[in-house]
């Protein structure tokens, strides 16, 4: 399967959140989700993607439904666009409200995004397979020395999450980033049905 071949399954399905096909792609910080949500959101002829580290905060790093909620489930639900605020990291504080269309597909991109309050509204549910650690250490990586306090604090709260309400076992799909590209696999949550046969038919998995 490629990646334009992916969109277009995603197009097909019914829509999850009043007129939305909302498409959760989920993982550990650092598995590489705003990449993969980029080139998705780009073959799917630029679907919005809302970045969950704009709705997470220093003070609510996981604590942050209520505000999604308020901000963009209920408006899309209704078919309105939503309204968020984004939070600067650097700064702590919340900024002016962006706009988030009720368009055709929306890409929900990060840590979290297929927690059990937000699963009725996705259409999908796409996870970056890569293990925690791995994760953790690219992410390390990425945000330098600068960020090394807040990667301790962060690693801590996201065991915690994810043990309390996990969501691969939920997931769609599985995502492996490849050195070619990205390996699309079955997930542990997925159903048989046509939009759901993500391999070859060889029972060889799909690269692009």
């Amino acid at each position: 399967m490629t990646i334009r071949d992916l969109a277009a399954r995603l197009r097909r399905l019914p829509p999850s959140l009043g007129p939305v096909r909302l498409i959760g792609v989920d993982g550990h910080a650092g598995s590489g989700k705003s990449t993969f949500a980029g080139h998705l959101a780009a073959e799917l002829g630029g679907a919005p993607v809302l970045h969950l580290d704009d709705i997470a905060s220093h003070e609510q790093l996981f604590a942050w439904t209520g505000r999604l909620m308020t901000q963009v489930i209920h408006p899309l639900a209704r078919g309105e666009s939503g309204h968020y605020t984004p939070y600067d990291w650097r700064a702590r504080a919340f900024g002016a409200p962006r706009p988030l269309p009720a368009a055709p597909v929306v890409l929900l991109e990060g840590v979290g995004a297929g927690r059990r309050a937000l699963r009725p509204h996705l259409a999908r549910l796409l996870w970056m397979e890569l293990p925690r650690g791995e994760s953790w250490t690219r992410g390390r990586r990425r945000d330098g020395m600068e960020q090394r306090e807040f990667w301790d604090g962060w690693v801590e709260a996201e065991h915690a999450h994810f043990a309390e309400d996990p969501s691969r076992p939920h997931a769609d799909l599985l995502v492996l980033q490849k050195s070619g590209g990205y390996e699309v696999l079955p997930g542990p949550g997925s159903t048989p049905g046509p939009d759901q046969n993500v391999t070859q038919g060889d029972g060889s998995s799909a690269l692009w």
